[in-house]
């Protein structure tokens, strides 16, 4: 059996990550160990009772909500690593989600006809010097692979030339230290410019910095500062437009009218359902704010 902090680095999460998890780690094993619990039948109930345990006061401070979330993150992680290795079937903390922890999600969600016409209104066509086409072709590939996988920019970052494959139709999306790896459906409206891309545009734009990688983005610098420029562009499509976040939580929001959790924490790549149950009560407060913005109680 692999120890648990060889997981953490098989999986690629930061130094750092692996030194708090294996912190959380550490104390919850010693509190197994004072109970007489054993992590591998542990269920539960009995996990709340921890949970409920490391949110108690500490000489009259009682933690953050946030610390709280990631000590019982840290668990989630170390239940998964258990199943992976055949000492459980189940993760009894998988749903487990701590009341008034900091929402990463905003409210600013597009609608999927708005996400459509970031695609289908990017110019590519009569791009005039010094601005080149082929940066325009790189950036209306990008701008798909955000509207039609849902993918994070970190995500995008990590693609390389051989997971697009346009024969049979998918991308591979392989696993980050947040997510897991999925194989995604291209769809029909990005073939023509992923085509073009790859059999021009991306040679192109590889001479031109100098960088002959593998990477389905060419770029000489660490930083994906392509990012930048890329949303100065989409905000002369859609006002509305903040960032890469926004645009996957819409397109998650989108997925989930269509397809069942299970489906759309897989398409997403999210490593627990609880990350994507988040997403359904995204929407329902999105719904209700547009009521409450559209008909307000005085």
């Amino acid at each position: 059996m692999k120890s648990f902090d060889t997981y953490l680095y098989e999986k690629a999460y930061a130094k750092s990550t692996i030194n708090t998890y294996l912190i959380c780690y550490d104390k919850f094993m010693s509190w197994c160990q004072s109970k007489d619990y054993n992590p591998y039948t542990i269920d539960y109930k009995t996990c709340l009772t921890y949970a409920k345990k490391i949110q108690r006061p500490i000489a009259g401070k009682r933690p953050s909500k946030k610390t709280t979330k990631l000590r019982i993150g840290a668990l989630k992680v170390f239940f998964n690593y258990l199943i992976e290795e055949n000492h459980r079937g189940d993760n009894p903390m998988e749903n487990m989600n701590i009341r008034g922890a900091k929402r990463m999600l905003n409210h600013n969600l597009l609608e999927y006809e708005e996400l459509e016409d970031l695609f289908y209104s990017f110019q590519t066509q009569n791009i005039e010097l010094p601005n080149s086409p082929s940066v325009a072709i790189r950036d209306k590939v990008i701008t798909g692979l955000m509207v039609y996988q849902g993918l994070s920019i970190t995500s995008i970052k990590h693609l390389k030339i051989h997971h697009v494959n346009l024969e049979r139709g998918n991308i591979y999306v392989p696993s980050t230290r947040k997510t897991n790896y999925r194989k995604l459906e291209i769809k029909s409206p990005q073939v023509l410019s992923l085509a073009q891309y790859i059999q021009t545009d991306r040679e192109t734009l590889q001479n031109a910095i100098a960088c002959h990688t593998e990477a389905f983005i060419p770029q000489n610098s660490d930083r994906f500062t392509i990012a930048c420029q890329l949303f100065k562009k989409l905000r002369t499509i859609n006002l509305n437009i903040k960032n890469a976040h926004q645009i996957r939580a819409s397109v998650i929001t989108h997925w989930l009218k269509l397809h069942n959790i299970r489906e759309v924490q897989y398409m997403s790549g999210h490593r627990y359902i609880s990350s994507t149950e988040r997403f359904v009560q995204d929407d329902i407060e999105n719904l209700q704010e547009m009521i409450d913005n559209l008909h307000p109680i005085n």
